[in-house]
């Protein structure tokens, strides 16, 4: 097929001209995926160090001692434990490693099974976007012709309004159609489903607006 096309190109006007643009590209595309070739093979030994040596297994120890005075801190913990678990895997290992490991923490700490998973595996897929590896920004970075740890700065200011969600579900379950809270004994559960996406969606609004700086116009540093 290759050798179709290219003396279709040789043949044809203007072939030439389409060969060599597909030559530069082809050794353009070569070069831009070095720096996402570094990151992957540096996040291979650290995931390595992580899993093999027991270091995780140990924090994750940690973190259920922590929870039994603070969740809040546990849930912090985790959320970084999965962004480094994370990092340059694909999207089924992501699931099968944060799940593995630090799924049982939030588990041993009451939190429900559907909510502990998305909530390790959420952090766990975020790892692409946050620095330093950030491999969705290195891979965008040679289209934007702009440093890849700069995009992945840029990208995680505007994603931070998605870092609260998990918390939010840790906090108010009913937000993933899981235990009910004390609103819906009263008034009922979608009652309680849908007063709690409302909030859900002005909280994101509003951490959206403060990391950006703009809500209808643009806002002075203390709002």
């Amino acid at each position: 097929v290759i050798a179709v096309l290219v003396a279709a190109c040789l043949t044809f006007k203007g072939g030439r001209e389409t060969l060599r643009i597909c030559v530069d590209s082809l050794a353009e595309g070569a070069k831009n995926a070095l720096p996402v070739g570094i990151a992957c093979a540096i996040v291979g030994i650290v995931i390595g160090t992580l899993t093999l040596t027991g270091i995780a297994s140990t924090f994750i120890g940690w973190i259920i001692s922590i929870g039994e005075n603070n969740l809040f801190l546990s849930l912090l913990l985790t959320m970084l434990t999965c962004l480094v678990l994370g990092m340059g895997i694909p999207t089924i290992p992501n699931y099968i490693i944060t799940s593995s490991l630090a799924g049982p923490a939030l588990l041993s700490l009451g939190v429900p099974l559907v909510v502990s998973h998305m909530f390790v595996f959420y952090f766990g897929i975020m790892a692409d976007l946050t620095p330093p590896v950030a491999l969705a920004a290195f891979a965008a970075a040679p289209m934007a012709k702009e440093s890849g740890l700069k995009i992945g700065i840029q990208a995680t200011k505007l994603a931070i309004a998605g870092f609260v969600v998990p918390f939010m579900a840790v906090y108010t379950p009913a937000l993933m159609l899981q235990d009910p809270g004390p609103i819906a004994a009263q008034f009922g559960y979608p009652v309680e489903v849908a007063y709690i996406v409302i909030k859900a969606c002005i909280g994101i609004v509003l951490w959206g607006a403060a990391a950006v700086g703009f809500l209808a116009r643009r806002m002075a540093w203390w709002e």
